[in-house]
């Protein structure tokens, strides 16, 4: 898009997308007890990638107890204290314990696979049977406890992976009202982003995506229904990739919409991303089998030059990013225009009220009995009831507009579902590719990260990125660092066919090896922290 988001957009594009707190939550306090000081980079062990530290349980150079325990206390110093980045909900108590079992393997030749012993967090809108509670950021699920495993976790464990903990979220993953706040929960309150702390840490996956990158575990998995795993990614200079929709099961999730929802992996690396995949998903593909330096040799590559705004510094980095492509062999075709009708939006948003009601009753439903909400009326209810810490900063409009909905066999629901899947897929990327003989389409991966509003709620710059595309229709998109301005993140997106996930990642891939230009966080209070912005201010 290349206009300002409004209210209602901003939640739809970033959705999945007093009270006393879980005993296991981390607990929330002022930024002002604990001063921002340097010296919180990782460094050694912890300032590798997910394949890097993979190689390194395999040769013995580190252990997965030892790896485990640098990132438990890492999350004490940087999340708990230091900069309290606040983007950790619960630790695993039986992490510890499954370091040790993965040792175990190792020493007798039998590990499970290249995440045998690797830490792992999850989003906390996924279950696992870890005696951790899924609370989607709210106090309504604090006894959530199901005890058992999502089936890509399940994936996850059957490799060997150490599920480390829970992270914050934008809570209800962002679909609670219009004027919501990217990564604030009554959980755990507001996730702060390891760049610039007064950088809004996107949502709904904001404390995946601080986490991550901030070195608190080696992966971490988020989910998107619109936007929840690229903006995250993309503002805090991470590889986030979103799979075609149904690849990976959407059991054991607090949902939002089946249409759109999916959980997908966010790490420092393409690589790391495509092996998370191959534990996540159940099937037979292989997602490092194609990644290669010259993917993008021969493949013609689409630019959505109206989803490019119109930021001078996001322009030159995605201008830059896309002579690499060239010199790594593409051939870029410039497609001029990217229209969807214009009720697009709000039936997009009409689809995912109706879905919402229907598939959260259901999962309340379905939760253990100490859970009081047993359907979405029930939550409205209880935030009413516990309004001081539930509604301090926003309401619950999208809550009470989805409870006034009826059934799925509602006419207005399925009108919306026809025209929005039809503009985002057979008129739209299925389109686009056919029309302009493409392989994928590229674009940047958003806008640049505004401050924390706690008065206006999100205030987003004008938009980039055409992510809401693949979002709709259900389709892979994967965004890679392409640098910075004024050290705050900034991605480029690559979009695809249904199913050509693989594909998606190998071209990314190949870019990054070819740029290489992820961004490591500097934990900065403000952007006056920077030099040239302080020298600039101060005149």
């Amino acid at each position: 898009m290349n206009h300002t988001i409004t209210a209602a957009l901003g939640a739809l594009m970033l959705a999945a997308c007093a009270t006393p707190a879980p005993e296991s939550a981390v607990p929330p306090a002022p930024l002002a007890d604990a001063p921002i000081a340097p010296g919180y980079e990782a460094t050694g062990l912890l300032a590798k990638t997910l394949p890097e530290l993979s190689a390194a349980l395999a040769s013995g150079e580190t252990t997965s107890v030892a790896l485990t325990q640098a990132y438990l206390t890492r999350i004490d110093a940087i999340d708990r204290a230091g900069p309290r980045l606040q983007s950790i909900l619960a630790v695993n108590p039986d992490a510890l314990a499954q370091a040790a079992a993965s040792d175990a393997r190792r020493a007798s030749g039998d590990a499970l696979g290249p995440l045998d012993g690797v830490p792992i967090l999850l989003k906390d809108n996924i279950e696992s049977l870890d005696p951790m509670a899924t609370t989607a950021g709210s106090l309504a699920l604090k006894d959530n406890i199901t005890g058992r495993d999502s089936p890509l976790v399940a994936g996850l464990r059957a490799e060997g992976a150490v599920i480390l903990g829970k992270t914050n979220l934008s809570q209800w993953a962002n679909f609670r009202s219009n004027d919501s706040i990217s990564g604030w929960s009554s959980v755990g309150g507001q996730v702060r982003n390891p760049h610039m702390l007064d950088r809004s840490p996107c949502g709904s996956s904001s404390g995946t995506g601080a986490a991550i990158a901030a070195s608190l575990a080696a992966g971490g998995v988020g989910t998107e229904t619109n936007g929840s795993i690229i903006c995250p990614s993309n503002v805090n200079g991470l590889v986030g990739f979103k799979p075609t929709v149904g690849i990976l099961p959407q059991e054991g999730i607090v949902p939002i919409s089946p249409s759109q929802d999916t959980a997908g992996p966010m790490t420092k690396t393409v690589t790391g991303a495509a092996l998370m995949m191959n534990a996540m998903d159940a099937g037979e593909t292989d997602y490092t089998a194609a990644l290669s330096a010259d993917a993008l040799q021969g493949k013609r590559l689409g630019v959505l030059r109206a989803s490019v705004g119109s930021n001078p510094d996001i322009i030159a980095r995605f201008e830059a990013s896309l002579e690499a492509m060239r010199a790594s062999g593409a051939e870029i075709v410039e497609i001029e225009e990217s229209n969807v009708p214009g009720e697009f939006w709000a039936a997009s948003l009409l689809l995912l009220q109706y879905e919402f009601k229907d598939s959260l009753n259901a999962y309340l439903a379905g939760a253990p009995p100490i859970v009081v909400t047993r359907t979405l009326s029930d939550v409205i209810a209880f935030n009413l009831a516990n309004a001081d810490a539930e509604l301090a900063l926003f309401n619950q409009d999208l809550f009470t507009a989805s409870d006034e909905l009826g059934p799925l066999t509602d006419q207005a629901y399925l009108d919306a579902r026809a025209l929005v899947q039809s503009a985002s897929r057979e008129n739209g990327i299925d389109r686009l590719l056919a029309e302009h003989g493409v392989d994928a389409l590229v674009s940047p991966s958003g806008p640049l990260s505004p401050r924390v509003d706690p008065v206006n709620g999100d205030v987003w710059p004008a938009w980039a990125g055409a992510g809401y595309l693949a979002a709709i229709a259900g389709y892979p998109h994967l965004t890679v660092p392409m640098g910075d301005v004024h050290g705050v993140p900034l991605g480029v997106s690559f979009m695809g066919a249904r199913d050509t996930d693989a594909a998606i990642l190998a071209y990314g891939y190949a870019y990054e090896q070819a740029t290489r230009l992820r961004p490591d966080p500097k934990y900065l209070e403000t952007a006056e922290d920077r030099p040239e912005i302080a020298a600039a201010m101060q005149r």
